[in-house]
């Protein structure tokens, strides 16, 4: 049975995110330093609204958040990461492991704490709360040091359904995501999945891309599958088959 993607998103947010003291709190899983991007800071954040088969984070991150995972304030995820990009030169920083743009308000005080700081941020998103909160882009406008990259999963609605388990609506939602991001004027760029899409589904969602925005089809930028073990033992229980992958330690340097 596919679920409503949006409804699950809400239902993760009241489990991953409180109101505290010192403003709204989220759950994380762990704080570290990355090679993407060049090099970049990382915050992973628990609880996701979609349960893709070929995500790579643990499977109790993926699957029991309320269990996992530690409270910390928007403050305290700032420190954070801007002590390990300072220790490892880094310019730039990131929240991605679940999904970052869960608990709207956290977010943008995180970013608040980056004002001024002469750090890149980067938000890793399924795009799809951008999507159903109208007003969310217009607020992240507010922040010319943020760059989005939405992750696409898949290149269709079929693609999306049969990789996250939800109802194939969704996928347009990852696209209204981009558009929202376009009118507000978002730095952003779109990423999609492609190990399971045939050479004419990436074909057809460069040309969906091309109509949101040329520079989208320009800047695509290409997501294949990376072969964690746990990653292969979800995609044999759904007998999923794939025409792309690397190992964790095969990924090409321009992919990274």
């Amino acid at each position: 049975m596919s679920y409503d993607p949006v409804l699950r998103h809400q239902i993760i947010e009241k489990m991953v995110v409180r109101e505290g003291s010192y403003g709204q709190e989220k759950k994380y899983w762990r704080f570290r330093s990355d090679r993407w991007y060049g090099g970049i800071a990382t915050a992973d954040c628990v609880g996701c609204g979609l349960l893709c088969y070929f995500c790579w984070i643990r499977e109790d991150v993926r699957s029991r958040p309320v269990e996992v995972g530690k409270f910390y304030t928007p403050k305290q995820v700032a420190e954070l990461l801007m002590s390990i990009a300072q220790r490892r030169g880094f310019n730039q920083v990131r929240v991605s492991g679940g999904e970052p743009a869960i608990g709207k308000k956290h977010l943008l005080q995180l970013l608040d704490n980056f004002q001024g700081k002469m750090y890149r941020f980067v938000l890793e998103t399924n795009g799809i709360p951008i999507a159903y909160d109208s007003s969310y882009a217009k607020d992240l406008s507010h922040y010319p040091f943020i760059h989005v990259r939405v992750s696409l999963k898949g290149s269709n609605e079929v693609e999306f359904s049969m990789l996250t388990g939800a109802k194939p609506e969704g996928f347009q939602l990852q696209l209204k995501a981009l558009e929202n991001l376009e009118k507000a004027n978002v730095s952003y760029h779109a990423a999609c999945m492609v190990s399971f899409s045939t050479d004419e589904s990436r074909e057809q969602i460069l040309h969906r891309l091309g109509t949101i925005s040329p520079r989208l089809a320009e800047e695509f930028e290409v997501e294949e599958l990376i072969l964690y073990p746990s990653v292969q033992k979800r995609l044999r229980e759904y007998g999923l088959k794939y025409y792309t992958a690397y190992s964790p330690r095969s990924v090409p340097q321009e992919l990274i």
